[in-house]
């Protein structure tokens, strides 16, 4: 009978062991499934950025860049990959550029960070994030989110200030010193762009004009160029190596904008701009403009724009411009 009982208690043991083993193995695959942190092409083939034929997946960077009158014309935005538009204090606008497939020689000028670019980028894995200066309050923050600050008191030797403009419109980086300066930076993948002919409808569009508060960025069709062509505040957005800023696809995503927790220098309160949710998009390609909606279900997930009967809306390959506007 004894004998029986040790048996009994040495099964029991095993099971318990056995139960504990089959747990963890569950809870390390779902780990694995929720972190989705690998890179991944595009679908058929195609880079993840601009649907163009697949290449190997590089580190991504992303760039805060200045764009008020003084900073123009910006250096390096021909090179970007995705060209996000999103609005700051005072209503102005500055741009978010991802650079990936093509980096530039230069790039800037270089501005400071803002909280809700942290949502934003965290789809991308944990890219290289370079910009010039942020709030006291908001570093701890930049700390803690998965990116590798590439910022001047990280990497200051990819940063140079070019004499002939005015502080603080004058900072510009090497993109290949700050990818150096990340290692660990996460690969291209896919954030949820799909990329192919045009669907059909649309509606014919030869302008669009977006409003901020205090700023605009005006869209033109450029049938021989085949691109959209950008204004900024009724200029031509021009390009430090030559020729206007444009792309073949614009989406226009109405998000929420609401203020942050933040304040600049002169008491303004920080915009923050929400990517994560659903709500309407506007996408131009080809000389159309598709009503679509846009969907993230969470921050580490990427964005979804689907047309009017829930298929996947199709960009034009090469550059895409996102601008996040305040939703009417």
């Amino acid at each position: 009978m004894a004998g029986n009982r040790r048996w009994g208690r040495w099964a029991a043991v095993l099971a318990a062991v056995v139960i504990v083993i089959a747990l963890a193995i569950s809870h390390r695959d779902r780990g694995r499934e929720d972190a989705d942190t690998g890179p991944s092409p595009g679908p058929s083939g195609t880079a993840p950025f601009t649907g163009a034929p697949a290449q190997e997946a590089r580190p991504v960077l992303a760039v805060k860049i200045d764009n008020v009158a003084a900073a123009r014309p910006q250096t390096g935005l021909t090179k970007a990959d995705i060209v996000y538009v999103e609005e700051v204090e005072g209503g102005l606008s500055r741009i978010l550029a991802v650079f990936s497939s093509q980096p530039p020689a230069r790039v800037g000028p270089v501005r400071s960070a803002r909280e809700s670019d942290l949502e934003l980028l965290r789809q991308f894995g944990s890219p290289a994030l370079a910009y010039s200066g942020a709030q006291s309050k908001l570093l701890p923050l930049i700390a803690a989110a998965p990116v590798h600050d590439v910022s001047p008191a990280h990497a200051p030797q990819a940063y140079s200030r070019d004499s002939a403009r005015p502080a603080p419109h004058n900072l510009y980086a090497s993109p290949r010193e700050l990818l150096a300066a990340a290692p660990g930076a996460s690969l291209s993948r896919d954030i949820g762009f799909r990329f192919g002919a045009a669907p059909s409808g649309g509606t014919p569009t030869a302008r669009e004009t977006v409003r901020f508060p205090s700023a605009t960025v005006g869209l033109r069709w450029s049938a021989d160029r085949a691109r959209w062509l950008v204004s900024f505040d009724g200029r031509p957005a021009k390009a430090t190596e030559g020729g206007q800023l444009g792309a073949p696809t614009v989406v226009v995503q109405y998000v929420t904008v609401r203020a942050s927790g933040y304040h600049d220098r002169l008491g303004n309160a920080s915009p923050y701009s929400e990517t994560v949710g659903s709500g309407r998009a506007l996408v131009l390609r080809d000389g159309k403009a598709y009503d679509t909606r846009w969907s993230r279900p969470s921050a580490a997930q990427g964005t979804a724009f689907t047309t009017t009967d829930g298929t996947r809306m199709r960009f034009a390959p090469g550059q895409v411009w996102v601008v996040l506007a305040p939703k009417p």
